[in-house]
Order: C-alpha cells, then structure tokens, then sequence
C-alpha cells in the first residue's frame, strides 16, 4: 500500500534460398481437411551459428552495467547483491545467459535472498491542457530546463498520463505505481521536481502536466549474483547448451520425402493442417516430442501449450527455432 506521506503541486523469408536445399523434396502434402475448422500451424525460423554465439555475452559490451560488476566481484569470492535490478536479467533454463573469462565459460544467474522494505518518491503527471488552449497558463517549467534525471522522469510518466482512462498501454518496466519510481538515490538527490519548493507544473510535448509527488513504500527483493563454471572449451558449452535448450533433434536421412517438405513449406512461410492430421504430419509431430497434439481434443488436455511458444530443434546440424500455434483461420 502506498504510504501517507503526499505533496501534491500543480521482430520471415531470409534465407529461403539457403534453406530450399536442406528440405528440397516433392510437394506429396495431403489437402486440408474438411472435418475441423480449427488448424495446427508450425512456423520454423532458422538460427545462424552456433548457439555459443547468441548466448555466451562480453558483459562489458551489454547493459545493464551492473553485470559486469556482479561477475568480477563474484568471480574473486565475494557476494554480491542488488535491490529490485535483478544481475543477469535473462536467466534460467529458457533463456540462459553464459560468460567467459580466461577460457572458462560460467553460467550466470541470480537467487532472491531476502527482502528490503524501503520508500521511494514516485513522480505522477496530470494533464492540463496545451498553452494555446487554456484560458489561464499556471506557472510551469519547461521538460528541457530540468536536470537530467528529472528529464527522465518526466518522459516516463508523461507515458501513464497519455494511457490514463485512454484503450492501450505503457511501456512495460519503465512505467511503475502509475509513474515514475526514484530508486537511484543520486538522481533523486539532484532532482528539482522532488524538492518541497519545487515545481508545481512542467510542459512536455506542447502540454502543461501538474506535479504530483508521493514517497511510497516499497517491498523490494534482495538479489544475489550466482555464476558458475561450466566448461571449460567452446565444444563443451555448445553441449551444454544444447542440453538446456533442444526440443528436438531430427536428420534429414530419418525422414520421410513428405516430412522434409513440411519443413521446407514450415521455414519458407508456415505449415498448417486441420485435425485428423495427415501421415507425415503426425509423424512428424512424434519425432518433434509433440505426441499430445495428435489428440483432436488438444486443447482441453491438461499441459499443453496451445499458444506460439518458442522451441528449438537441431535439423542436420542446423538450429531453428520453432512455435506451434492453434489458429481458426
């Protein structure tokens, strides 16, 4: 609950061609079928590389800039934590992240730790109304006059107040409490909108907002840094990754001439069929490790995803990625 204390003032074709040859075969695809409306689709994206390239990061080269610190202090034998910025923000299983120092390859990923109960200034904007507009202008200061971190604020919650009572959204992350959120004790240090004197209007984007300032409370979870080595050579990370990450494996040889088309039509566009599914499709779903969607009644079976989630499949020491997906269509 927010606390009491309120001063209120005024991302499919490339690569088509490179790909016709690895499914190249005979169109021998059964026509749709007339007894469910309701189609499966597979939609194939081929991946260039191998995945070490898409995973293993130069932390000095990404953001946020606190990773690269997380690392090296973690590295000499020391915890690190932070407060609601989580280190190595894309991690886990699904999307694991991995490092390399010295030819050892580390995983990175962070634990919850405890928590911290703290308050913040979170900034609102309110619209007025444009200058031109308003019988009487209130006394205001212009977005670009402000410190910089203010600059910032104001951006971001000028988002809430342009989705406020309006169809759409706001910038996921960034928009927080319906504004802006002064975490960093620097820029709230600095800034002119959070003094008791301060600013009662700004304009931004030919418009007059009111300030509205609130110190609010937080419950924010403690994080703590976790890397660990894994390999110790590009090979032996290339299976580490393929471990956390194949759905699937397949070789051209094992499959069907009608299979290997499928492929091809899934790559180029997307491949599509209504249920009962045709010979290589079913077939084909099996050596995928999808055997529930060969149940017409899919969609009520407890675990199956239904929606586009993203899998991946080695096919003939290709990556791809791959979604399948109902569609009525």
């Amino acid at each position: 609950m927010p606390s009491e204390t309120t001063t209120r003032r005024g991302l499919l074709a490339t690569g088509g061609a490179l790909l016709t040859a690895t499914f190249s075969g005979c169109s021998q695809l059964r026509p749709e079928s007339e007894t469910d409306a309701r189609q499966l689709v597979l939609s194939l994206s081929p991946l260039d590389g191998p995945l070490r390239e898409r995973y293993v990061v130069d932390l000095t080269e990404t953001r946020p800039p606190w990773d690269e610190t997380a690392f090296n202090i973690t590295l000499d034998g020391e915890e690190y934590t932070t407060q609601h910025h989580t280190p190595f923000l894309a991690r886990g299983d699904d999307t694991p992240t991995y490092a390399r120092r010295n030819g050892t390859y580390y995983h990175l990923d962070s634990l919850v730790v405890g928590e911290e109960t703290v308050t913040h200034p979170v900034l609102r904007l309110f619209e007025v109304g444009r200058p031109d507009e308003l019988k009487t202008v209130p006394d205001h200061v212009a977005h670009s006059s402000l410190p910089e971190a203010d600059q910032r604020a104001v951006r971001i919650a000028y988002f809430a107040a342009r989705a406020r009572g309006n169809a759409g959204g706001v910038p996921r992350g960034l928009v927080q409490r319906d504004g802006y959120v002064y975490r960093d004790d620097d820029a709230a240090g600095a800034s002119d909108l959070l003094e008791e004197a301060g600013p009662s209007h700004v304009e931004y984007r030919d418009a007059v907002y009111e300030v509205e300032v609130t110190r609010e409370t937080f419950h924010e979870a403690v994080y703590r840094a976790d890397v660990d080595p894994v390999a110790d050579s590009a090979s032996e990370v290339e299976t580490v990754l393929r471990a956390s990450l194949l759905d699937a494996r397949v070789t051209r040889a094992d499959l069907s001439q009608a299979e290997r088309e499928i492929l091809r039509e899934a790559t180029v566009e997307s491949y599509r069929e209504s249920y009962p599914y045709s010979t290589a499709f079913a077939s084909l779903l099996k050596r995928l490790g999808h055997w529930s969607y060969l149940d017409g009644n899919v969609e009520k079976d407890a675990g199956v995803e239904t929606g586009s989630e993203r899998r991946f499949l080695l096919y003939d020491e290709r990556y791809f990625t791959y979604g399948l997906r109902f569609t009525s269509e």
